[in-house]
């Protein structure tokens, strides 16, 4: 990915959803170190970028005073060595920034933190090893384990969550992850947001039919949550 010469595959130009009570757009970055068996956004993960840093900075001057904040997401964002030219650029302009990421590139979000470029971030938390090899074909489970102790150490705002397809994760599966953040001191809420059904995605699943009734638990310090 160095060097490349248009980090964006896409802009979201507006949405409600994917930064908590804010306004925001969505930078969608091209690539991705992990090639998840339920991805539903193979377009994005295995392309390249068709928008660049100056197209990024106009959108966002053409957007102050209408947004108030933009979500780094992919693919992979903490890939690109323009992640933090592009939040700087965002964060100048007065932009909240959130980091949506699978945790690989612990360096990169302490970077950001220590940069005051990081306002939110949404932690994906595939499955607890060996699990998260045979779902990511990404073999490092250390460093998402670096990620979420690193953020459980800031007072940064953060959220961790999973996507759940019922052939790849089971409801013990899911306690056992549970657990574990609660044994890393982990204290907030845990969405769970179910894998896509009838969608294009980076392999051939089954129907899943995970839903809201298969869950009943939560801890002490976690709320677990179903997220539509």
């Amino acid at each position: 990915m160095k060097g490349m010469a248009k980090p964006l595959f896409d802009i979201s130009p507006f949405t409600l959803l994917d930064y908590p009570n804010k306004a925001a757009c969505i930078f969608w970055f091209a690539g991705c170190n992990m090639r998840c068996l339920y991805c539903y956004n193979p377009d994005i993960v295995l392309g390249k970028g068709k928008i660049g840093i100056d197209e990024a900075k106009l959108f966002l001057q053409s957007r102050r005073g209408l947004l108030q904040a933009v979500v780094f997401s992919g693919g992979e964002c903490s890939m690109h060595p323009d992640l933090m030219k592009l939040a700087k650029i965002a964060k100048e302009m007065g932009y909240l920034i959130k980091v949506d990421t699978n945790g690989t590139r612990p360096k990169v979000l302490k970077a950001m933190y220590e940069e005051g470029l990081l306002d939110y971030v949404a932690l994906d938390f595939k499955a607890l090893s060996p699990k998260y090899k045979e779902i990511t074909l990404f073999d490092d489970f250390k460093s998402f384990e670096q990620s979420l102790e690193f953020l459980i150490s800031t007072r940064l705002t953060f959220e961790v969550r999973t996507t759940v397809h019922g052939q790849l994760l089971s409801n013990d599966d899911l306690q056992e992850m549970l657990f574990f953040l609660e044994g890393k001191g982990y204290v907030g809420n845990y969405y769970l947001q179910a894998a896509l059904n009838n969608v294009k995605t980076l392999s051939d699943l089954s129907y899943s039919s995970f839903g809201k009734e298969k869950i009943n638990f939560s801890s002490r310090n976690i709320q677990v949550i179903i997220r539509a």
